[in-house]
């Protein structure tokens, strides 16, 4: 505070203000608006906001149509390209997301069957497989692409899942949580789905830079780390580890948010360990 704003406080009214009243103490004033770090500014520019501008109707049909085209055609090749079939690959190799045990896992958004191939792999061989897709044009490019019978494939929506109740110890969702309007509407239909003890390896965009651009590209949305963790925990699926596909994704904050989640019965009130 300036040694002028420090005198002026207890003096009387001075001209421009009604008479008779008093100066205002600057530590009484209304507090500023908090502005927005630039940074932030910067990707909610860039992020596409179709989501939140339309009805849930109107953006599927969208995202149908996006993956239906060239976009959806290039997809598999994209990943390859990125790195994130391999990286996403050495994961179950390695066992961070360990598929032993496993008899009915479900695969979401199964888009080419990037994931699919891994499960196909790393899970035991009576594991029953189901992969899922809004868009049916990519499911038949998984099934090209994978070249087996094996996992059954199906159209269907992550907001309408078309399974009981706790039918699946096992699911992975890759990369289509950002096409819900709100997380929780796709984490209680996967939770719903999962049996009590069930793990789940999620993938989704983050809010930064990259996941900015990613946004704009395949027109989803993005989301803030510790509130995701915050919404999967209310619906009862606690975090057991985050995951990053190489130490510079971490140091970098690439790769968007991969966590390794198990649901239980009853909410967990342990404090999140999640960065802002």
């Amino acid at each position: 505070m300036s040694s002028d704003t420090r005198q002026s406080s207890g003096r009387r009214a001075t001209r421009g203000n009604s008479p008779g009243s008093a100066s205002k103490p600057k530590h009484l004033a209304e507090p500023s608006a908090r502005k927005p770090r630039p940074k932030k500014v910067v990707n909610e520019l860039l992020e596409n906001d179709l989501i939140r501008r339309v009805s849930y109707d109107q953006y599927r049909g969208k995202v149908q149509e996006v993956y239906a085209g060239p976009k959806g055609a290039i997809l598999s090749k994209c990943s390859q390209l990125s790195g994130h079939v391999a990286l996403g690959e050495r994961m179950f190799r390695r066992r961070q997301f360990d598929l032993r045990g496993c008899r009915e896992i479900l695969d979401v958004g199964s888009g080419a069957g990037q994931i699919l191939g891994h499960l196909l792999k790393y899970a035991d061989a009576e594991a029953h497989i189901t992969g899922i897709d809004i868009s049916r044009p990519m499911l038949q490019r998984a099934r090209r692409r994978l070249k087996s019978n094996r996992p059954d494939l199906v159209a269907a929506d992550l907001a309408n899942l078309p399974f009981a109740d706790a039918s699946f110890d096992c699911v992975t969702c890759g990369y289509v949580l950002e096409h819900m309007p709100e997380a929780s509407t796709g984490l209680s239909e996967l939770a719903r789905v999962m049996r009590p003890g069930g793990r789940m390896l999620l993938f989704t965009t983050e809010d930064s830079f990259g996941g900015a651009w990613t946004s704009r590209i395949w027109c989803c949305r993005t989301y803030n780390r510790r509130e995701l963790l915050e919404t999967c925990r209310a619906q009862n699926l606690h975090v057991l580890q985050e995951l990053w596909f190489t130490p510079i994704h971490k140091l970098l904050r690439a790769g968007g948010i991969c966590v390794e989640l198990e649901k239980r019965t009853a909410t967990v009130d342990a404090p999140l360990d999640a960065p802002d």
